[in-house]
């Protein structure tokens, strides 16, 4: 009895895929210091959601919705409200799930103890030895002005304006499929 617990036991822990990093979930969208969210990000508040469509519609959407003619799309977009002048910079930004499945990782241990050369290349793994890689994309966005550095801080006297301004360009974005429409718009 126990030896039949102790190999079903084994099967399932040597089968199963243990996650080491799972991405976040965003419903709608998050407000968040960009460096937490990710670490590449710069320390400001950013406006971040999850990103459903392939990579560069985003920006193909913010060129074609400003017109710059592909310059400067990432930075320094401007945008008015109120009469004042605002920038946002945007970041397409990709956090993977990561997990390790054990069955190639033991099998490659089985692989070169057999063969008594402890310096062998992996058989079963690949490059990650048993890591698993699958891919959730975001747009997290920085918004400022000449007045102020940071436009999403809780202190920020535009702070509810700047994220209905945003939720509008993102509702637009993701609802929007021939971005050629956004000049219409306008």
């Amino acid at each position: 009895m126990r030896a039949c617990l102790s190999i079903a036991v084994s099967f399932f822990v040597l089968t199963s895929c243990i996650p080491l990093r799972i991405a976040p979930n965003i419903n709608d969208y998050r407000i968040t210091k960009g460096e937490s969210f990710k670490r590449d990000l710069p320390k400001r508040e950013m406006f971040v959601f999850e990103d459903p469509k392939e990579a560069d519609e985003f920006y193909n959407f913010v060129d074609t919705k400003f017109q710059l003619n592909k310059e400067n799309v990432y930075d320094d977009v401007p945008f008015t409200m109120d009469e004042q002048q605002y920038f946002f910079s945007f970041y397409e930004v990709e956090i993977p799930d990561k997990s390790i499945n054990l069955i190639p990782v033991v099998l490659d241990v089985l692989a070169n103890a057999a063969s008594g050369n402890d310096d062998m290349d992996p058989i079963f793994s690949d490059e990650d030895a048993g890591y698993s890689r699958i891919g959730n994309w975001y747009i997290a966005i920085e918004v400022y002005s000449d007045s102020e550095k940071d436009c999403l801080q809780m202190n920020s006297l535009s702070r509810e304006a700047v994220l209905e301004y945003l939720r509008t360009l993102k509702k637009e974005y993701l609802s929007t499929h021939n971005y050629n429409e956004v000049v219409f718009k306008n």
